[in-house]
Parts: structure tokens; C-alpha cells; sequence
């Protein structure tokens, strides 16, 4: 018998057009149902995917910002979930009163579920966002209970630690990777690394979503991909420079079921809470894991 918790991800590398919120919005759409007709139920974006990232003023974030999930974008992805069947979890830059978030939101095909804004914020980034505020949730849907991180989040193992303490059978990561200083020419990014270390080391699924393009002299990595509970990528990498789909059909439930590695080690419940907080000193509530 198929597992009840067999879920195809689908994360759309793609090029935003920096300020051209409407076109991007309709660009992503039509990549949404090109992984929608190739089975994918669970579709990530990236970073930032409606208006682009290298913004120069704050007046300029502000303008290009929309109210979550009212706004114009959010009104579009809900649509095409809704439509389609779809959960989609894509970045955004939010405005809320008279701050803005670096944000995703998590839609499925009910409307908004909810939004996460990125906790650790980069390089300029600090200019014109608040950084987030509403820790480090994880969403309970019907296909299984997703976290997400945005970018920079996926440098400080708390941020998956936290959410595999909660539960989180994948994290979802729309994402804007740049070159690392030190990065050998032709070697895989360092997000790449760290995410299948992370996935490895909690066991959960990571799906991270990338664009790809120079915006305003700064150049992307690419490099999309999805990294089964093992570690290893279940799709993956994508090319530096293309627009793609990388598309796998994983088992959200091995993430719980297989973190028993032998008859002794289970990867949470070997930590050593006698000796550090449970749950990182946070007053997140602990979940099932």
C-alpha cells in the first residue's frame, strides 16, 4: 500500500524582474501550474519572488510591500491553490502599519494559513526590514506540518532545531543565496551544504527554492534543490543560471518514523537536556517529535 504521507514538492527557480510586481506575480503563476500539472501539491517560491530583492531606499521597499493576505500577490496565490488544489509557500515583502518583513506566506487551497517573517535579516536587508517576530512557527495542514526559513535563517542550526522540536515534518526555504567569499569556481553553495547537514542532523525534509539572475550588480546562485530526512538530495541541485522546476515525491512520515537510527539513537531524543535547555532556552512549546 502507497504511504498516505506521499507528497510531490516542486520548488520553481526562478528569475524576478525587479519592481515589476504584476508581471512577476503572472510569471509565477504559470510556473505554479506547470509543477500543479506534473503532480506537485506542495510548491515553494522564491525569496522575495514578487517584487525582487535589491532594493535601494526604503521609500522603494515600502512601495513595492503589500498587507498579507489581503494584498494583491496573496489574492493571486490563493487563487491558483485554491483552484488547483495546491499548498504554496513563497516570499514576499510584506507591510504591516508602518514596518515591513522580509516574509513567506504558507497558502493552501482553504486560502492563507499563515506567514513567517525572516528572523535573521542580511546585509542591507537591515536598512529596510523588521526583523521577524513571530518566532519560528510550524503550520499544520493537510498534507503535514511544514516550517519554513527564509535565506540567512538556514545559517544558525537553530532555526531547524526549533521547528524539528516542534514537530515539522519539512521546512520549506524560499531563498536568495549569493556567492560565498572563499567559494572555490564550480563549487556547490554553501546553503547546499548546510541544508543537507541540517536535514541529516534533524530528520526532515528541506526544500529550499532559489533564483537565479543579476539584480542591480548582484548576482544569485541558484543551485534549487530538496533534501530528503537522510541528508541526501531527493532533487537536485538545479543549474546556477536557468529557470527550472526541481520536483521530488518524498514520504513526510519517514521524517518521524525514521529518526530511530538503530536500537539505541534517536536523533531529538539523544539530546542532552540535562546539560542544555530543551528547547534552546526559547518559550516555543515543545511538539511530537
Amino acid at each position: 500500500m502507497p504511504s498516505s504521507s506521499l507528497v510531490r514538492v516542486a520548488c520553481i527557480q526562478m528569475e524576478p524582474r525587479f519592481g515589476d510586481t504584476s508581471a512577476n506575480v503572472e510569471h509565477s503563476l504559470g510556473l505554479i501550474a506547470k509543477a500543479a500539472d506534473k503532480g506537485a501539491t506542495l510548491i515553494v517560491l522564491p525569496e522575495l519572488a514578487n517584487t525582487g530583492y535589491v532594493f535601494e531606499t526604503r521609500e522603494e521597499a515600502f512601495a513595492l510591500a503589500e498587507s498579507i493576505p489581503d494584498g494583491p500577490t496573496c489574492r493571486a496565490w490563493a487563487g491558483i491553490a485554491a483552484e488547483r488544489g495546491l499548498h504554496i509557500v513563497a516570499g514576499i515583502t510584506e507591510r504591516e502599519g508602518a514596518s515591513l518583513y522580509n516574509s513567506a506566506v504558507v497558502i493552501g487551497p482553504q486560502g492563507h494559513i499563515g506567514t513567517y517573517r525572516k528572523m535573521h535579516l542580511w546585509g542591507n536587508e537591515n536598512l529596510f526590514f523588521e526583523p521577524g517576530n513571530n518566532g519560528f512557527p510550524v503550520f499544520h495542514t493537510a498534507i503535514g506540518r511544514i516550517g519554513v526559513a527564509i535565506c540567512y535563517d538556514g545559517w544558525f542550526p537553530e532555526t531547524y532545531r526549533l521547528q524539528a522540536l516542534q514537530g515539522a515534518d519539512i521546512v520549506c526555504v524560499p531563498t536568495n543565496w549569493v556567492p560565498i567569499p572563499g567559494q572555490a569556481q564550480g563549487r556547490e553553495a554553501m546553503a547546499n551544504i548546510l541544508a543537507m547537514a541540517a536535514a541529516h542532523s534533524n530528520s526532515l525534509y528541506i526544500a529550499c527554492a532559489d533564483r537565479i539572475g543579476t539584480e542591480r550588480g548582484q548576482p544569485f546562485e541558484g543551485q534549487s534543490l530538496i533534501v530528503s530526512h537522510t541528508g541526501w538530495p531527493a532533487a537536485g541541485p538545479a543549474s546556477r543560471t536557468g529557470e527550472e522546476i526541481v520536483s521530488a515525491e518524498i514520504d513526510l512520515g519517514a521524517a518521524r518514523r525514521d529518526r530511530n537510527w538503530n536500537a539505541f539513537n534517536q536523533v531529538l531524543r539523544d539530546r542532552r537536556t540535562d546539560v542544555y535547555a530543551e528547547m534552546l532556552g526559547s518559550d516555543i512549546p515543545r511538539g511530537w517529535y
